[in-house]
């Protein structure tokens, strides 16, 4: 899950929006716009899984299944959770560091809890979700729900 990024104090972003020189009633809805937006970031950074790692992982559309392939090498089956609802993707669990002799002098593998989610654009069948893992790849196969076909619709004469 990617952060936003805190700007400078004074930046363009911290200033009011009427002291830019607009007129006062667009510059009080985006003034308004621009709390309630700081309000919900600063919620998602103090959220527990604001310390989450998001795994490298492709997506990718067949004509019955989206294919989600998550790069999770080292992580045991049993230490990651796979939820499915009908358009979201929520897979979370936790890389846990071997133990180790000496001193760790360099570390760039993420350890830790990991969340990846996913919206899909159309409704699944959550129930016929299938999961593997091999060679450290977590594949998940969701299939798509049946859409309604079209029809051809016959008019008559009254």
């Amino acid at each position: 899950m990617t952060l936003p990024v805190r700007h400078r104090p004074g930046s363009l972003l911290e200033r009011p929006f009427h002291a830019l020189g607009l007129g006062e009633p667009v510059t009080a809805e985006f003034d308004e716009l621009f709390e309630r937006m700081n309000r919900l970031l600063e919620t998602f950074a103090t959220a527990p899984t604001a310390l989450a790692w998001a795994p490298a992982a492709d997506m990718t559309e067949t004509d019955v299944a989206y294919v989600i392939e998550a790069e999770l090498p080292g992580v045991k089956r049993d230490d990651i959770d796979i939820e499915i609802t009908e358009r979201e993707v929520h897979i979370t669990g936790e890389y846990k560091q071997k133990e180790r002799e000496g001193v760790l002098r360099r570390s760039t593998r993420p350890a830790g809890h990991f969340e990846y989610r996913a919206l899909l654009p159309t409704d699944v069948r959550a129930d016929e979700v299938n999961a593997t893992l091999s060679d450290g790849v977590l594949s998940v196969t969701v299939p798509k729900a049946q859409a309604a076909k079209p029809r051809h619709v016959e008019i008559t004469a009254s």
